[in-house]
């Protein structure tokens, strides 16, 4: 690569940065339907490989979408909210359980002094704030109300992201031919061979981990609201969530969930032992069934490298530095793996041979 053609890329590089710094609160929309339409766009394929027209073939998964988003908007939403609200109700009386019951037990075991845990000045602190929302929906409301622009803005994008996200999907195959002939000639092949390592790992975890966090979720609250567990499809589904990051799921849900289950059922050894073997049953589907079968042996993002995007993209750019996060992280890691491999081959890695020995 020339001086010239360096100062080129890095421009291109720089004027990407400066386009998502200053437009990032109107990108939103536009990510999350690009991220839509990346996910969806190998079943408009086999819908076509099938005898279907590509509008054909997005009409079907967008409907296909459209039920699924209708069918949690009507059962899983509502079920949410009551648990969000039982949650809040309980709240007062959970952090009663904690100083009085859980706190002393532990501290009489660990030996520890009285008032080791100042935890009146941390119960005065938590019930202070929950005091000053005490209408979850309403503190929604307010928020999502503050002024009829930001109303409207709100609404506008709700509907602009099917709508761009119809358009990017029916002219995917397209878009993708036309930048594939904008790239320089000579570097074609070496470039479209990166893009193909890229879409390797990052499909690995969109369409793999992703997967298998929605399937993780789902036995997380399933089998805790089998068990009793008031909070299970809540627990459950934060689980599933967290499960982004190996064995993080399995952490925070058992931890949760234990804790929820010794406010509801006391030391009963049954429910305790039951809350137990949901995590251990998930954990075990996760590493024999979902994620060979999901995700497979391709290489994914290493857990610390989404870890990392994820809180970099949010602290850079918000919410959108959030959806752009993986896709950056997962052309860096192909990127660093390349540079990786160009230095184990280098002379700066196996050092100049002396020509007189």
């Amino acid at each position: 690569m020339t001086y010239s053609h360096r100062w080129f890329w890095i421009g291109i590089a720089l004027l990407a940065c400066a386009f998502v710094y200053f437009l990032h609160p109107i990108l939103t929309p536009f990510l999350i339907a690009i991220v839509l339409a990346y996910m969806a766009d190998p079943l408009v394929d086999k819908l076509e490989a099938w005898g279907f027209s590509r509008t054909w073939g997005v009409v079907s998964v967008f409907t296909l979408f459209t039920l699924i988003f209708l069918a949690l908007l009507l059962v899983l939403v509502p079920m949410l909210a009551k648990q969000l609200v039982r949650l809040y109700e309980l709240a007062p009386q959970a952090l009663d359980w904690l100083q009085h019951a859980a706190l002393p037990w532990l501290q009489t075991h660990l030996g520890l002094n009285d008032g080791f845990w100042k935890f009146d000045k941390i119960k005065a602190a938590i019930t202070e704030h929950m005091g000053q929302t005490s209408d979850i929906v309403g503190v929604v409301l307010s928020q999502a109300t503050a002024s009829s622009l930001a109303l409207i803005s709100w609404l506008a994008n709700v509907v602009l992201i099917p709508v761009v996200g119809f358009y990017l999907l029916r002219d995917w195959d397209i878009m993708m031919a036309k930048i594939r002939s904008l790239l320089p000639r000579e570097r074609e092949d070496q470039i479209v061979g990166l893009a193909g390592e890229c879409h390797e790992v990052l499909g690995a975890f969109v369409r793999g981990q992703l997967l298998v966090m929605l399937a993780l979720g789902m036995i997380y609250a399933g089998g805790l609201m089998l068990v009793g567990v008031e909070l299970g499809l809540l627990i459950g589904l934060l689980a599933g969530l967290a499960a982004i990051v190996p064995y993080m799921g399995f952490t925070i849900g058992i931890v949760a969930a234990m804790a929820t289950g010794l406010f509801q059922f006391g030391l009963d050894p049954y429910h305790l032992i039951g809350i137990a073997a949901v995590f251990m049953i998930g954990q075990a589907l996760e590493g024999m069934v979902l994620t060979p079968l999901l995700v497979g042996d391709r290489i994914g993002l290493h857990p610390v490298a989404v870890i990392f995007a994820i809180l970099a993209g949010g602290e850079l750019f918000g919410f959108t530095g959030i959806l752009i996060a993986l896709p950056v992280a997962a052309v860096i890691m192909v990127l660093i793996r390349h540079v990786h491999d160009l230095y184990k081959k280098s002379d700066i890695y196996g050092g100049m041979e002396d020509p007189d020995l």
